[in-house]
């Protein structure tokens, strides 16, 4: 609401100031980045979705969190949310069955929309990392290759770097540069990781050795004194995003891709429930066998006693 009472008490004057801004901005031809995140969950989410929102929250100095919404079937109300807020992209982790998580990740008003499943889910607490970087700071955006060989992977290329990509000048956000935000496909699967940039200066070469130890992995260390060596430390957190669909407007509107090899958790799990139910069959099966057959030697007292035959001691000495 504040942002509301804000907008609406604004003079003409300053209405004006910012409308001579952008068009000094448009005829230079400098094209301002205004990105704004707007971040919630739906109800059911465990204390890890949780953390993993509050993670990323602190990642992206230009998101904004709300509380959580109370509908997962009226979705379209995120569009007039985002709109109250002044935010062109929403993050909307939905939870299911305090199993599943899934991730809406839109562009209000007219979208499109990407749903994702999220797997592999580790936070910053939980993994212990040494890295760290600056609160506030912006990413570098690393992108795979294999962006490129589709249709569907360049618009999801597009839309996460509207939602993770930091503008300069954002609000709350600090004129440095010291993490890498690293999406990588691998088996049809958007693969997450957050590294820190650590910078030292290369100092006078080393006596030589007889067996110089091996460089650490990730650290360039070429470079003559006085040079900067860069190397990467994750600081996380990590996890994996599915693609399921694409639909072509926001929370709505036909979908104009979907992941044909997609399994749904539920089937999963159904699946294991009937791969033991059909263990538990078999052990059953087996079990009645074993009851019949000793009933058919006269093994058991309650089947009945076997006959005795004409040989027997107690026949032949009776």
């Amino acid at each position: 609401m504040a942002t509301v009472y804000k907008s609406l008490s604004r003079t003409n004057g300053e209405r004006e100031k910012e409308k001579r801004k952008d068009e000094e901005a448009t005829s230079s031809g400098l094209r301002k980045n205004k990105q704004r995140v707007l971040i919630l969950s739906s109800r059911g989410v465990t204390y890890r979705h949780r953390h993993l929102l509050q993670d990323l929250h602190s990642l992206l100095p230009h998101s904004r969190k709300d509380a959580k919404l109370d509908t997962k079937t009226k979705l379209y109300q995120l569009n007039e949310l985002a709109d109250l807020y002044n935010c062109n992209n929403i993050l909307f982790f939905e939870a299911r069955k305090a199993k599943d998580l899934y991730l809406w990740l839109a562009k209000p008003p007219n979208g499109p929309t990407v749903k994702f499943h999220l797997q592999n889910l580790h936070t910053m607490e939980e993994l212990h990392f040494p890295g760290n970087c600056l609160k506030g700071s912006r990413p570098v955006l690393s992108f795979d290759r294999a962006f490129e060989d589709h249709a569907h992977w360049r618009l999801l290329r597009e839309m996460l770097a509207h939602a993770f990509g930091v503008p300069r000048g954002a609000r709350r956000s600090k004129p440095f540069v010291d993490h890498v935000m690293g999406f990588s496909i691998v088996d049809g699967r958007v693969w997450v990781r957050c590294y820190q940039i650590n910078e030292r200066e290369v100092g006078k070469a080393p006596a030589p050795a007889p067996a110089p130890a091996p460089a650490p992995a990730g650290e360039d260390t070429a470079g003559a004194p006085g040079e900067h060596a860069l190397s990467l430390t994750e600081i996380g957190p990590r996890f994996v995003m599915t693609p399921i669909m694409v639909q072509e407007s926001s929370f709505g509107g036909p979908v104009i891709y979907q992941n044909k090899e997609f399994v749904s958790p539920n089937v999963v799990r159904a699946g294991v429930r009937l791969q033991k139910a059909g263990r538990h069959r078999r052990r059953e099966e087996e079990r009645v066998g074993r009851v019949v057959k000793k009933g058919e030697l006269g093994l058991r007292t309650s089947v009945g006693a076997k006959k005795r035959g004409e040989l027997e001691d107690g026949v032949l000495f009776a």
